[in-house]
């Protein structure tokens, strides 16, 4: 049905990802989608670049159509390149000019029969489109807001590490002061003492001139556990006498 409709305007036909993929001539795409939009397919859901740096028409512009009736979405592709501009389709769908404004800011790709060809997403005076494959990834230039002239100003890309810019020290440049927390991360202070190691301690295994163990404390008679002369007298006491004071109970 699709061939039939669409005739010599297309190129190509594929079936992807559960969709239908129409590779179609960029002279007659407002033609195409013309038809396509009095078949069912009413509704415009998003358009897309795609940069093929290697091919002869390196851009590739992808439109995704979706038919309620049908529950069905379709894709239409066309190619060009930065000079030929793409057949604009505001005149069928006029969300279509913002669209096609956002493919024009990030891939540079002119839309013939746009009213209102712009940038959209990048600031005034953007050099480049972004989504180019050959756009570095660091820019041209760098935008901040100085508050020495209290406005925006534009200055060579200088970053501390590829692709970062910071307020303030990067933490991987390395700083004088010592966070809270990190100072056992500090080098050693001059003169501070170095611990021995394990075969540098003296007397280990050597009782020579080592001093001698203490001797441990022990009581031989009562009298010497300091519990006094009662306690003194129950502990001398043979063990059955004392037996028989508690009630029998040992």
């Amino acid at each position: 049905m699709l061939r039939a409709l669409l005739g010599h305007q297309l190129i190509e036909l594929r079936y992807e990802v559960g969709e239908v993929a129409l590779h179609v001539r960029r002279e007659g795409l407002v033609q195409t989608m013309a038809q396509l939009r009095d078949e069912g397919y009413q509704q415009l859901m998003e358009m897309a670049g795609v940069d093929w740096p290697d091919r002869p028409e390196r851009f590739e512009i992808v439109y995704c159509l979706l038919s309620l009736t049908r529950n069905h979405r379709i894709r239409v592709h066309v190619t060009t390149h930065e000079e030929t501009p793409v057949p604009s389709i505001t005149s069928l769908w006029p969300v279509a000019g913002w669209l096609e404004r956002e493919v024009f800011d990030m891939y540079g790709v002119l839309f013939e029969g746009n009213p209102d060809l712009r940038r959209i997403l990048t600031d005034y005076g953007f050099k480049g489109h972004p989504q180019r494959k050959d756009f570095p990834l660091t820019g041209y230039v760098e935008l901040r807001y100085s508050e020495e002239h209290k406005r925006v100003v534009y200055e060579p890309v200088e970053l501390a590490q590829d692709f970062r810019t910071f307020d303030f020290m990067s933490p991987w440049e390395g700083a004088e002061y010592i966070l809270p927390g990190d100072e056992k991360a500090a080098p050693e202070a001059p003169g501070a003492p170095t611990p021995l190691k394990a075969d540098e301690i003296k007397g280990t295994g050597d009782p020579k001139g080592a001093p001698a163990a203490p001797t441990p404390k022990t009581t031989e008679r009562p009298e010497q556990t300091g519990a006094g002369a009662k306690a003194n007298a129950e502990a001398a006491e043979p063990v059955d006498k004392a037996a028989g004071r508690d009630g029998g109970h040992p």
